[in-house]
């Protein structure tokens, strides 16, 4: 069995391409609604406009700043759900377990001799139903194929294997392992672990000192390119549900601060009432002016989908901010039981 990894590449950005064929070749910015004079974040931006040093989470204006020719077009969630849905029946059509990651990816479980040729099957059938490209990694688990598909882009084909996953990935830095982010590269490299083939040679024992007990030794695992997780169709149940609005000038006063919190907290209410799922702790977001982010959160004492119970506990959780500074943007977010 071959685990297989596929990424539609640069895909809102493609989308829009595929709508307005003119955009081709130019540098394409997707994000917020459009206008990189308004605060908002880079969902999306073409290759074209990478090579500016414009990424997805950058601010629109820094985008404009470091890219002042690029097209900006607002976030149309409607039509990248359509096309999402096409790839993925497209993928659910092949001879293989398909488990759906979001819009743009996926992993497949296929029984093949040459999961190369598996890979470029892939890659023509999604061209053909949707004039998308993608990207496939293989791999003998869900992190070589995951980690193959960055060496693929764009467009392309990559294999890692437990026999060349050193080889391939030794030297880079541990962040570069697919779950590990910049925090705890920092804590890694306090204890002078830089790299990937570092972190493999570490001691699962000493580091569950540091991180925990499953953290930990998890850590060694992910850096030795073990993934024991399976590839499995079963429908994606979200973790959580989460709202974020951003505001066009810094909220200064933090009465109204807490009166955003409510009506964002009220909203999550919605979703959490459609999901049929109760809550089980409620997390705030606050990102300060400029750009420096915190989260608190509050556990129910019971899980609860009752919207006065989930405001008051995003109001709970917004006392831990004790740093009342300016405001740019809030988030609140349920998190559900594990069993739906």
């Amino acid at each position: 069995m071959w685990v297989l990894h596929v990424d539609l590449d640069q895909f809102l950005a493609a989308v829009e391409v595929l709508r307005k064929p003119e955009l081709r070749g130019l540098p394409v910015v997707v994000g917020g609604d459009g206008d990189p004079s308004k605060r908002g974040v880079v969902s999306t931006a073409s290759y074209e406009a990478r090579a500016f040093g414009v990424h997805s989470g950058q601010a629109l204006r820094t985008a404009a700043r470091r890219c002042p020719d690029a097209i900006f077009l607002p976030v149309d969630r409607p039509v990248y759900e359509a096309a999402s849905a096409v790839v993925m029946a497209t993928l659910r059509e092949l001879d293989a377990v398909v488990e759906v990651m979001g819009w743009d990816e996926a992993f497949l479980e296929v029984d093949a001799a040459d999961p190369a040729s598996f890979a470029a099957l892939i890659q023509n059938r999604v061209k053909a139903a949707t004039g998308l490209d993608c990207t496939v990694g293989i791999g003998e688990n869900k992190l070589q194929a995951k980690m193959a598909t960055g060496f693929g882009k764009p467009a392309g084909v990559f294999r890692i294997t437990h026999e060349t996953w050193m080889a391939v990935l030794g030297r880079e830095p541990a962040d570069a392992i697919w779950g590990i982010g910049s925090r705890t590269a920092k804590k890694l490299s306090a204890l002078s672990i830089l790299t990937v083939s570092d972190l493999a040679a570490a001691s699962p024992r000493e580091l569950a000192g540091v991180f925990g007990p499953t953290i930990g030794p998890w850590l060694v695992q992910q850096a030795r390119g073990i993934d024991l997780s399976p590839v499995t169709d079963e429908p994606y149940v979200p973790r959580s549900r989460s709202r974020e609005v951003t505001f066009q000038q810094n909220l200064t006063d933090w009465v109204q601060v807490r009166e955003e919190v409510a009506k964002i907290a009220a909203t999550v209410s919605e979703d959490v009432a459609a999901e049929g799922r109760p809550a089980a702790r409620i997390v705030v977001k606050v990102r300060y002016a400029p750009f420096f982010t915190k989260t608190h959160g509050y556990t129910l004492p019971e899980p609860a989908a009752d919207p006065a119970v989930i405001e008051a506990a995003a109001l709970a959780a917004l006392e831990g901010f004790t740093r009342h500074d300016p405001v740019r943007l809030l988030g609140v977010r349920a998190e559900f039981t594990e069993n739906p």
